[in-house]
Parts: C-alpha cells; structure tokens; sequence
C-alpha cells in the first residue's frame, strides 16, 4: 500500500526539474519563500531548526520517494532548513503547479492527506519523546518505536533527532553496555 502510495505522489513530479546536491548544501532556509517543492529521488535530507541556544534539532530524515518539507505545500514560508544529509537528487515542482495537479487528480489528494495524516502522527510521537526528562527515557522510548541504534559515526544523528547533546547520549549507550 504505501509503495502505491508514493508512487501516485511521485507522478506529480514527473515532469520537474532534476536537482543534484552535495553533500551538506542547504535546499532552503527558514523564512524563505515556499516556490518549489521536492520530492527526493536519491540520498537524504534533514528538516532542521536550532534552537536559541544553537542547538541543532533534526525535525525529520527524507528519504528517496519522499517530498521535501510537505507542509510547505500550503505555507507562504518554511518554517525550518533543508540540508541535504548527502550527495542527494531532487525533482522540483513550482508549489502552484503542485497543488493544481494534486487538486486536479481526486486519487493523488488522497493520497497525500494519508500521508500528511501520517507525517503528522510521527511528528507527535517525536514531541511525546522530546518531552520525556531524561535521556535514558528518550532513549528508550525512541527505541520502542522498533527504531534500531544507527551504526557507528551517526550517532550524533540521533542525538539531535532526540534533542540531547552527544555526550550525553554517549554516556547511556555507554551505560547500557556494562
């Protein structure tokens, strides 16, 4: 189901522009004006805001077959970065031609309110995590969701997924193992 899912989202994209990026190139910043939306087709890229004191705070990881930033959709501003986690490629769309096909099409608006509907469910199991006191909770929680530890080298990654500095994060994992 969601592979069809997907590929009924991917259609739209047909006939965008393909992007390439390097790894670590910013797509789009905070408060610049939505005019294109994305759908990645290799590599990744993160959804990220800082916090006042500069922390980094990963809001999401899209992967291939994803649209970039979805909410953006109905949105005059983004509201977070677009840094492309890797070498990544991207079809991109002007918003307006977006909507108009996805309105165009009554398959492809349900589509996509399932799969905002979803998004939205992930980003309120992300909340219930960052809200949770210590990291061990964060930790434990996140891991419930039948998330798996990411191999070595990316685990600041999911320090800043779970809003917790490194070394903290180290420090558990650390703890766990003896």
């Amino acid at each position: 189901m969601i592979t069809i899912m997907l590929n009924v989202i991917s259609e739209l994209f047909e006939t965008g522009r393909i992007v390439s990026l390097e790894a670590k190139q910013t797509v789009f910043q905070t408060g610049d004006h939505v005019r294109l939306m994305y759908l990645v087709t290799e590599g990744e890229i993160d959804l990220v805001r800082f916090t006042k004191g500069g922390t980094q705070m990963i809001l999401a990881r899209v992967h291939p077959g994803k649209v970039l930033a979805e909410a953006s959709a109905y949105s005059n501003h983004y509201h977070c970065d677009g840094v492309t986690n890797s070498w990544s490629r991207v079809r991109s769309l002007p918003v307006s031609e977006f909507r108009e096909r996805l309105h165009g099409s009554p398959d492809a608006a349900q589509t996509w309110a399932t799969l905002l509907a979803r998004e939205l469910q992930k980003a309120r199991m992300q909340s219930e995590i960052r809200s949770l006191k210590t990291v061990a909770e964060r930790l434990d929680a996140w891991l419930g969701e039948s998330n798996n530890l990411p191999p070595k080298g990316q685990i600041q990654d999911l320090a800043r997924f779970l809003s917790v500095s490194r070394e903290a994060l180290y420090r558990e994992l650390a703890r766990r193992r003896s």
